[in-house]
């Protein structure tokens, strides 16, 4: 567990389902995540098993972002050195996924010392996201044109960003 100026970053557990859901089925996030809204909270569940099963495996360090006692989103490292993060929509603008990312990068360079360079994807019309992972030190690489088929029926484009990781000591 991570403890920020204003958020716990902590393992899932089963009572993150309902706001997991909230933020999961809701078409505006899930318009720049992998996939569309889920519509079935059975769908959020096996996300959340999956989350819970491979906490702190496989290299990944993620986190459930809690604040004031309730999950508002889950932000980390996945596979092959990707970072990511969704936040309920209430959060946004309010520095908290700069707040959680930046704990998350300390966190990542003291856990996994052979990673060398961190990466993320996203849509490049999600602003948001971009002017986050610039502020956090991310560079843009390139962006691809008509590389991602999201939901299984819109082609969109990728942005790709990625980040120097200090040496270590």
């Amino acid at each position: 567990m991570i403890r920020t100026e204003r958020l716990l970053l902590r393992p899932g557990r089963l009572t993150d389902l309902e706001p997991l859901h909230e933020i999961l089925s809701n078409p505006q996030v899930m318009r720049h995540w992998s996939g569309p809204a889920h519509e079935d909270i059975a769908q959020t569940l096996q996300f959340l098993r999956r989350f819970m099963d491979g906490y702190g495996h496989d290299g990944r360090v993620e986190y459930i972002l809690e604040k004031d006692g309730r999950c508002i989103g889950k932000a980390g490292l996945w596979q092959n050195a990707e970072v990511g993060y969704i936040l309920h929509p209430d959060y946004w603008g309010q520095g908290l996924a700069y707040e959680a990312m930046s704990a998350i990068l300390i966190e990542i360079a003291r856990r996994r010392p052979d990673l060398t360079r961190l990466t993320a994807d996203l849509d490049p019309r999600n602003t948001g996201s971009i002017r986050l992972l610039e502020k956090l030190g991310f560079i843009h690489d390139r962006t691809e044109t008509g590389d991602y088929l999201y939901g299984g029926y819109e082609v969109c484009d990728s942005a790709y960003y990625s980040r120097v990781m200090p040496a270590q000591d």
